[in-house]
Formats: C-alpha cells, sequence, structure tokens
C-alpha cells in the first residue's frame, strides 16, 4: 500500500448547520486530489442532525469525539494527534474546498520545500454562486514574516502544512479565537517558511457569526495573551506588543457597519457581479 501522504482536519461542535457540514464534506469528496485520510473532531456532544451527517458521510472519515466543548484549538490538536500523515489540510465545517485545491497545494508543498502554504479564498453568502468578496494575502514568506506581526499571515481555512512541523511547534494551542494566528506566528519564529498562494481554492462562508466571533471579552483576553506570546517568541518588543493590543482592541470596538467597512478596506477585494471564482 502507498504511503499515505494527505490528511484532513475538520472540527465540528454543536452549533455547526447539518447542511453546511456535508457540503463541506462532499468538497472533499469532490478534489481531484482526494485525501487519504479524514478527520473529523466531534468538539463536544453535537446532537441528532451533526450526528446523522458524520454517521453517513459523503467522503471515508475517521471521528474523534471530545467528552466537552473545548474550542477549536484543542479540537484541531486533537485532530493532528490521530493523523499519520505527512501533510495536513484544515477544512471548517462550514466551508467548501474548491476541486483542484489538494491537487494545487501539495504540489506546491512538494517542489518547494515549504512547511506551510494558504491560498485565496472568495467569501459567499447564502449561495455559493454569491460571491461577494476575495481575501488575498502577501505570497512571499519575508512578506508573510512582516505580516504576522501584526495580523494573521495566512487565511487559515485554506491551510495545509508539514503535520510532523506543526507539532514541533507545539500545534494548536488552547487560545480561543486566535489559535491559527498564534499557530503562524510559531512557525515563522521557528524559521518554517510559509507561502500564499494567489489562486482561490476555499468558498469561505461570510455570515453574522463572523463579525459576532470578533468581539467580547474573552477575545480581548486571547488577544492580550496573544501579544505576550509574539513577545516571547521573539517577534515583538514589549513597546511593540502594547501598541498591537490597543490597536487591534480598539479595532475591533469600532461600531458593527464600521467594522464590516474596515474589513472592506483593509481585507478584501470586492466582487463586481456575482459568481464562483474560477
Amino acid at each position: 500500500m502507498p504511503q499515505q501522504t494527505l490528511g484532513v482536519v475538520t472540527a465540528v461542535y454543536h452549533a455547526v448547520d447539518p447542511a453546511q457540514l456535508r457540503r463541506a464534506l462532499e468538497s472533499l469528496a469532490e478534489q481531484t486530489r482526494p485525501p487519504d485520510d479524514v478527520v473529523v473532531v466531534e468538539d463536544g456532544p453535537i446532537g441528532p442532525g451533526l450526528t446523522a451527517v458524520l454517521d453517513d458521510p459523503p467522503v471515508p472519515l475517521s471521528r474523534v469525539a471530545l467528552p466537552v466543548n473545548r474550542g477549536s484549538g484543542p479540537a484541531r490538536q486533537a485532530g493532528l494527534r490521530a493523523l499519520s500523515t505527512r501533510w495536513v489540510a484544515i477544512a471548517d465545517a462550514d466551508d467548501v474546498s474548491l476541486p483542484d485545491r489538494f491537487e494545487v497545494q501539495l504540489a506546491h508543498l512538494e517542489s518547494s520545500g515549504d512547511a506551510g502554504v494558504g491560498a485565496a479564498m472568495a467569501e459567499f453568502s447564502g449561495t455559493e454562486a454569491n460571491v461577494t468578496a476575495t481575501r488575498r494575502l502577501p505570497p512571499e514568506h519575508d512578506q508573510i514574516a512582516r505580516r504576522v506581526l501584526i495580523n494573521n499571515p495566512i487565511n487559515h481555512p485554506t491551510f495545509m502544512a508539514d503535520r510532523q512541523r506543526v507539532l514541533e511547534v507545539g500545534g494548536y494551542s488552547d487560545l480561543p479565537f486566535l489559535e491559527d494566528y498564534d499557530l503562524m506566528a510559531r512557525l515563522v519564529a521557528s524559521g518554517a517558511r510559509l507561502h500564499n498562494l494567489q489562486q482561490v481554492l476555499v468558498l469561505f462562508r461570510a455570515d453574522d457569526s463572523m463579525y459576532n466571533r470578533r468581539t467580547g471579552r474573552e477575545l480581548g483576553r486571547s488577544e492580550w495573551r496573544l501579544q505576550r506570546n509574539l513577545h516571547a517568541y521573539g517577534l515583538v518588543g514589549r513597546s511593540r506588543m502594547t501598541v498591537n493590543y490597543v490597536l487591534r482592541s480598539a479595532f475591533r470596538m469600532l461600531p458593527r457597519w464600521l467594522l464590516i467597512r474596515a474589513y472592506d478596506v483593509l481585507l478584501r477585494e470586492r466582487t463586481a457581479g456575482q459568481g464562483t471564482p474560477g
């Protein structure tokens, strides 16, 4: 039997829409380069609707059940440890991987020597044909290493990486809402090379909950821990740590309409018209 090289981790919790989970799993089954292993982590009890999807999934998978809801960081870490593949891809439970995602990303990793790769993603609302914006991040490692000082340099729903390298830097931490940023910072600090493909490879579901997750006291506490981590990793000094915390916290305190506008200006390329990216 050939060595398994590509695994996928998906974490699901009780609030995920079963239809959205099924579509996310269908998109894994539609890949031109199918994954060798798919692990779905049940982050606490998930209820009958989601259980029904996982009992009859559109793609072969294995399941890891956590007895209580731990959050996406510990859930993804459990998925990482359940895999034995060389590479791991993250696939969120409500997003859609385009059919050539794994083929394109795996080809890049196997030819480049990079430890991880992200891609552009298209935001959609309602139906997949209703694409409203695109998020692209800087492609080259030097640009990524600069961006990590102030923001997450990888669109995490598009992330694929060397699984062992991710585990060597500690994998996903228990840092609510910011565990992905924290992981990218540790990878950069360790000397791992990262890259962002400019091709859209994931359809990202954008709804009101996306903004709700970016406010609240728990996120504020995680933000301070993250900035302290960036300092501990040797990426920022104490002054930059404090400035980052103040600026990023102030950004999240903007009124909803202004927060949306700021995301438009800073992170998105608005799509003229509608349609799924080719």
